[in-house]
C-alpha cells in the first residue's frame, strides 16, 4: 500500500520511489534534471501517478505494476452525477471528426488549469485506433487511460452536432450525438 492518499492520483517521493524500485536520491536526481514531471507544492514535490506511467512507458523506465492499483475511494460516482458534471450541449459545430471533437473539448467544464489541447490529442489518438461509434448516429469519444486532469470527479457530456459526421461507424451511419467521457480512474471509468 502506499504511504498517503492525498487524492486519487497524487503521490509523494517516497511513493513514486518505491513504484520505480528507486531510492529516493534518484528521483530527486530526475527532479533536478527536468526529467519527471512533478508539481511543487510549498517544498514538497507531487506526482501524478497518469503522468509517471506515461513518463515510463515512453522512456523503457521499469515501473511497479502497483501503478495501476488504484486508492480505495468508496463507491463509484452515479450515471446522474457524471452527466450533472458534463452537462448537454446543443448545436456543435463542425464537418469532420478533428471540428467536433474539438468543440466537444471547449465545451467541456475543466478545471481553468486543465490542458484542452492535450486532452484533444488524447481523443484524438483513441480515434486512431478505431472509431468510439456504436451506431444508430452515436459516438462515445473517451481516452483509454485516466486523464491528469485534475478534476475530482468523472464527467460525461451529452453533445447534439449541428451536422451529422462521419465517424466511421460499423453500421456506416453519420454521427450525430456523443456521449464524451473524462474519468479520473479507470476504476470509475469502467463503474460508469
Amino acid at each position: 500500500m502506499l504511504t498517503r492518499k492525498t487524492d486519487l492520483m497524487t503521490l509523494h517521493v517516497k511513493d513514486a520511489a518505491t513504484l520505480f524500485k528507486v531510492p529516493e536520491k534518484t528521483l530527486y536526481r530526475w527532479i533536478a534534471g527536468n526529467e519527471l514531471p512533478h508539481q511543487k507544492v510549498g517544498n514538497q514535490y507531487r506526482f501524478n501517478r497518469t503522468e509517471l506511467l506515461a513518463w515510463a512507458t515512453e522512456r523503457r523506465v521499469p515501473i511497479s505494476p502497483r501503478i495501476l492499483e488504484e486508492p480505495e475511494t468508496g463507491a463509484v460516482p452515479a450515471l446522474t452525477e457524471a452527466f450533472q458534471a458534463g452537462g448537454i450541449h446543443h448545436g456543435l459545430k463542425g464537418y469532420d471528426k478533428l471540428a467536433v471533437l474539438r468543440g466537444v473539448v471547449e465545451a467541456l467544464p475543466l478545471p481553468p488549469n486543465a490542458d484542452r489541447e492535450f486532452l484533444l490529442q488524447v481523443l484524438l489518438a483513441r480515434e486512431s485506433l478505431g472509431s468510439t461509434a456504436i451506431g444508430g448516429g452515436i459516438a462515445i469519444p473517451h481516452a483509454r487511460h485516466p486523464i491528469a486532469l485534475n478534476a475530482a470527479r468523472p464527467l460525461i457530456a451529452l453533445s447534439f452536432l449541428e451536422n451529422a459526421i462521419d465517424f466511421q461507424a460499423g453500421d456506416g451511419l453519420p454521427v450525430h450525438i456523443l456521449f464524451t467521457i473524462v474519468s479520473p480512474t479507470i476504476k470509475v471509468h469502467l463503474g460508469l
